[in-house]
């Protein structure tokens, strides 16, 4: 099948959206998002919005403002998991998602979830597997600079790490 992502039977296609698709591994019950198209470095992927707007976090949100937490429109991004080593970013101010690697078709998107949050409204350990893994998952206020600098941020979880005068 063409320009779809490697299945066996251990998962199976849940949706299908135009530049990437939600599987699901039967084994372990999680979904992820696929590219069903390659991207470039810098390239957007998909503009989103906002669903809905909460004042506090939960799982499924990504941190706007202080108070401003939003689930994603299109929702099917819900499924891009967490990853020490992401492959895109969650531009919250233009509102875009943009890969910050290249991306073969096939690959699972992921974006690190310390980009979009201060705080985890679920903290949890990491098992994705890359060298760098950071394992205790909390938010960006729980991480030091030097770990920090390493990824791209929001403005907003930049500007909220700034040292207080």
């Amino acid at each position: 099948m063409a320009n779809a992502a490697i299945v066996n039977l251990d998962s199976e296609i849940i949706s299908r959206h135009g530049f990437a698709e939600v599987i699901k591994n039967r084994h372990t019950g999680q979904n992820s998002l696929h590219a069903l198209v390659p991207f470039k470095n810098g390239e957007m992927i998909c503009r989103f919005s906002a669903a809905d707007v909460f004042t506090e976090p939960n799982y499924l949100t990504v941190q706007r403002e202080e108070s401003e937490h939003i689930t994603l429109e299109p929702s099917f991004l819900q499924y891009t998991n967490h990853s020490c080593s992401p492959n895109v970013f969650f531009d919250t101010c233009k509102m875009e998602v943009i890969a910050i690697k290249n991306i073969d078709v096939n690959d699972e998107l992921c974006f690190f979830y310390p980009s979009t949050e201060l705080e985890m409204a679920q903290p949890f350990i990491c098992y994705c597997g890359s060298g760098n893994c950071l394992q205790n998952i909390r938010g960006a206020r729980h991480l030091p600079a030097d770990i920090l600098s390493k990824y791209q941020l929001t403005g907003f979880i930049r500007q909220q790490l700034q040292p207080k005068p």
